[in-house]
């Protein structure tokens, strides 16, 4: 008697599990929609936010929109995240292989 990955608990599947299950083609898919779905947020939100503010940092100063500033900062902000866990996770390889 063989066992289907229903009756073992398989998550993935296996070769007898749902036909419909997602593959890396259909999670591209949702990818791309969900992307564009932000983008679409991201233009509603630039043309929504074109007064002019005046921004000063570290002697620079500027008139940009706010859309642009506030843009400036949110990608400033997610560099300084990817940066802080790219180290992190180097950090944590790095001991990984120490104590192998």
């Amino acid at each position: 008697m063989t066992q289907t990955s229903e009756q073992t608990g398989d998550p993935t599947g296996g070769p007898t599990g749902d036909p419909l299950r997602g593959s890396r083609t259909s999670q591209f898919w949702v990818a791309l929609v969900a992307l564009f779905v932000v983008l679409l947020l991201l233009v509603i939100f630039i043309a929504q936010n074109t007064q002019r503010v005046e921004v000063s940092f570290l002697g620079w100063n500027g008139h940009p929109s706010l859309a642009v500033a506030l843009l400036v900062a949110v990608v400033a902000g997610l560099a300084l995240a990817v940066i802080a866990g790219t180290l992190r996770i180097l950090q944590v390889r790095r001991r990984v292989r120490r104590t192998r």
